[in-house]
């Protein structure tokens, strides 16, 4: 179904049985840059379809859902089908499905209801799916039984049938500090509390310099449960951080806390932060508190 010309061109059409994961693909996608549309009635897809297809904006990537959610409008979709083909517009049918336990187990656990329910029972329901959805599942240039898949599995998926290079798919850290006294972050993955070493705070020179200045971040140092704790720190951040990435999540943020987040918390953000950047290529640090405190000589000291 494709041209070599256009060759950077994916129209992908995600459908199958409902609880299979046909949304958890198109997230998948739409983290690596598809542009996504979810339960798009079957008449719209060829003109969506064309309208991507003609543009020369980002939309070269594209996929949409489209399920039984649709009620009769789904009855369609062959008909779609039929029109990309004849106006040459390439794409591809991703049909998604899973056991019947699978889909039980699934369903009772969401506790959402089957969107063939009425007064069936939920197995029913999904063997009736299943028998209207056969002839496009016959239709379908991919399928895919998520019965065991893991997230792993779904990735390889990802890099192998839709092009999505090592790159994209890197996850993104993000390092900040904060002042437990201005309240704990919310949008943390994780938040460590490094409130038990040494705080400059009571130091009259230091009280107002950050934890990114020379002498401050030496005055830290100097205490031998620093050391430990960091080595301690890292290890563990890099196991952490690999096993996320390796499961395929896209962002992962650490929350580093002090008391009013100048101190003890911006160094070893700035520590952790230049630490993981020696293996992961994206990697943000941020300072959340440190506008709340009269900062004086806030001179970064790079690791060496």
């Amino acid at each position: 179904m494709y041209s070599e010309k256009n060759e950077d061109f994916r129209f992908v059409i995600i459908t199958g049985m409902s609880g299979a994961g046909k949304t958890s693909l198109m997230q998948k996608l739409e983290e690596v840059g598809y542009y996504c549309v979810d339960n798009l009635p079957p008449v719209l897809i060829a003109r969506f379809a064309d309208l991507c297809w003609q543009s020369t904006s980002r939309m070269r990537r594209v996929a949409v859902v489209t399920d039984i959610r649709g009620g009769s409008f789904f009855d369609a979709l062959p008909q779609a089908l039929d029109e990309l083909t004849k106006r040459g517009i390439p794409h591809e049918v991703v049909f998604l499905e899973a056991s019947d336990e699978v889909l039980v187990r699934r369903y009772m656990e969401t506790r959402r209801k089957h969107p063939l329910s009425g007064e069936r029972r939920l197995q029913e329901s999904i063997q009736e799916e299943r028998r209207v959805l056969a002839p496009i599942r016959a239709m379908a240039d991919l399928i895919i039984d998520t019965t065991g898949m893991k997230v792993a599995d779904m990735l390889q998926l990802l890099t192998s049938r839709f092009g999505i290079s090592g790159d994209e798919k890197d996850m993104e850290i993000t390092v900040f500090s904060f002042g437990f006294k201005y309240g704990i972050p919310i949008d943390a993955d994780m938040v460590i509390d490094v409130r038990f070493l040494p705080n400059p705070f009571y130091v009259q020179k230091y009280k107002h310099w950050s934890g990114r200045v020379k002498e401050v971040a030496a005055y830290i140092e100097k205490s031998p449960v620093t050391g430990a704790f960091l080595g301690k720190l890292y290890d563990f951040m890099d196991f952490i951080a690999g096993e996320f990435e390796k499961s395929g999540k896209a962002q992962f943020t650490i929350a580093i806390g002090c008391t009013g987040g100048l101190h003890r918390s911006v160094y070893v953000t700035e520590k952790l932060g230049a630490h993981l950047r020696k293996s992961h290529a994206h990697v943000n640090v941020e300072h959340r508190d440190l506008h709340r405190n009269r900062v004086e000589h806030d001179v970064v000291e790079e690791e060496s």
